[in-house]
């Protein structure tokens, strides 16, 4: 008996999900507040060892989540958008553990940072602008 997959459904409904939730919901905001947000966002980079240009780090963060998840939901370099919203991920979790807010506080990074590095592996399925 074989069983029929919807495997490009799936990628689609979870590129969807997670591109219109990072987008709106937290780049958005993190981008529209301008300067002065971006160099509080880039200072974490401080936690692993870069400590310069700070509004530049924080901007590419607000970036990634907000350009990212229009990506995603389109289907357009889905693997270069995943990838660098993992890497926006990487760097939360580390403030939250370093921040002494612990794995219940990083374990919303940590999933969305998971997804996004399966997102790198399988690409954006068929269901897409771009198909990969």
């Amino acid at each position: 008996m074989k069983i029929k997959t919807n495997t490009d459904l799936g990628l689609l409904l979870i590129r969807f999900g997670m591109g219109v939730s990072f987008c709106y919901f937290y780049g958005f905001a993190k981008l529209m507040g301008g300067p002065h947000l971006w160099e509080g966002l880039g200072a974490n980079m401080g936690k692993i060892g870069v400590h310069f240009f700070p509004v530049v780090w924080g901007f590419m963060a607000a970036l990634s989540e907000s350009l990212g998840g229009v990506l995603l939901v389109l289907g357009i370099f889905t693997r270069t958008a995943a990838a660098c919203l993992a890497c926006t991920m990487i760097v939360a979790v580390i403030h939250h553990v370093t921040s002494g807010d612990g794995l219940a506080k990083a374990s919303h990074a940590i999933e969305a940072g998971m997804v996004f590095l399966a997102l790198v592996a399988a690409g954006s399925g068929k269901y897409a602008i771009r198909p990969s």
